[in-house]
């Protein structure tokens, strides 16, 4: 138990944040005794809750308002007082039902998850595609003369992933000559990964183990831009869901106090910008994919400057070793935690379960083109 947080002390730390979380109104120590009808008095509980605010759990927004929890106080309501449940039998059952109606359609089942997160919680969601687990690999390149100036390349990698990328000739090539390049690089360059291909790139002349034509050499930076933009791509690709969900919150409902206003119309705008463009959400993506079961990121936690008033609920899902995604909710830090928790745990295994079934039966990762 952390210094200063009594048991008393913890119970009403727990009504405020649970009462916050359903209003959305300040909590005051008289409307607490009265709804919970705690056996002390409403000065009692203003010491408690003054003692909680001087511990960190608890602010107020005005000198004569009640208080409201501190991203520290979301976080120790998380990790000690939030009782530890889980989606109704009920709500599962409608769910998977959902799920199965469109089994086998990677693309339908993150739309849908997105969907059934974002009414779930009334937050936004937030999914991405599944990717191997292992770095992008290269398998073959081949080339195809369009005229004179100009060939197709046509890039394999691992996983049934296939990129076409134009070439200008510095001169006019035989469909031979552009065969028998393709044919030495996808030799020399098989199974590597981008970095694996970057070192050899950069490695001086008299140390390649091939003899590299200036034009092999420039169809080989051709590939090392192809490989660094998919995988910035891939990082990138978030499908979202539950704009007016979120939207709908009183955070983002203007007030009558003009201060009030402009902070609302502020995080709307935010809103927007992160759903859009995934700002703010790269960097945790990779952080998810490297850890298990559910991860719990409040307000202030967020590195990014532009979440600091954002709570994010997040999992990987996917096949153990084979490939993985991650999917969860983001909304407010006043976030009913115990429900959007419970949500995102239940799609996660959901999917894990969907997509098993689905590379289990295909012995590969499903629709490589599908998972850019």
């Amino acid at each position: 138990m952390s210094a200063g947080l009594t048991e008393r002390r913890q119970a009403i730390l727990k009504l405020v944040i649970q009462e916050f979380v359903e209003t959305a109104c300040p909590v005051a120590s008289e409307a607490l005794v009265r709804k919970y009808r705690l056996n002390v008095s409403p000065a009692t509980v203003r010491n408690e809750l003054a003692a909680l605010e001087e511990l960190g759990y608890l602010t107020h927004l005005h000198t004569s308002a009640g208080r409201v929890p501190t991203d520290a106080g979301y976080r120790f309501f998380v990790e000690n007082l939030m009782e530890r449940t889980t989606l109704p039998l009920a709500e599962q059952r409608t769910i998977r039902h959902q799920f199965y109606q469109v089994r086998g359609e990677l693309d339908q089942w993150i739309q849908l998850a997105g969907a059934v997160l974002a009414r779930t919680t009334q937050n936004a969601s937030l999914v991405t595609p599944p990717r191997a687990a292992e770095p992008l690999r290269f398998r073959s390149m081949e080339l195809i003369a369009i005229h004179d100036t100009m060939a197709l390349a046509v890039l394999v990698f691992h996983g049934g992933i296939v990129k076409q990328q134009t070439v200008t000739l510095d001169a006019a090539r035989s469909s031979e000559d552009l065969r028998r390049s393709a044919a030495r690089l996808s030799d020399y360059l098989a199974d590597q990964t981008l970095g694996g291909i970057e070192e050899t790139l950069a490695r001086p002349v008299e140390q390649q183990p091939l003899a590299l034509t200036d034009f092999e050499r420039g169809l080989v930076e051709m590939l090392v831009r192809a490989m660094q933009t998919f995988e910035e791509q891939s990082r990138e690709q978030i499908h979202s869901d539950g704009l007016i969900e979120m939207l709908s919150q009183p955070e983002f409902i203007p007030a009558l106090v003009r201060e009030d206003a402009e902070r609302a119309v502020e995080r709307l705008r935010r809103a927007l910008e992160i759903l859009k463009s995934g700002r703010g959400l790269g960097t945790l993506i990779p952080q998810v994919l490297a850890s298990d079961g559910v991860q719990v990121i409040i307000g202030g936690e967020n590195s990014a400057d532009e979440m600091r008033e954002y709570s994010v609920v997040l999992a990987r899902y996917g096949v153990e070793n084979a490939i993985a995604g991650v999917l969860g909710v983001i909304g407010p830090t006043r976030m009913a935690y115990p429900r959007s928790i419970s949500t995102v745990r239940y799609i996660s295994s959901l999917m894990s379960d969907l997509l098993a079934e689905l590379y289990n039966a295909e012995n590969r990762i499903p629709e490589g083109e599908a998972l850019e």
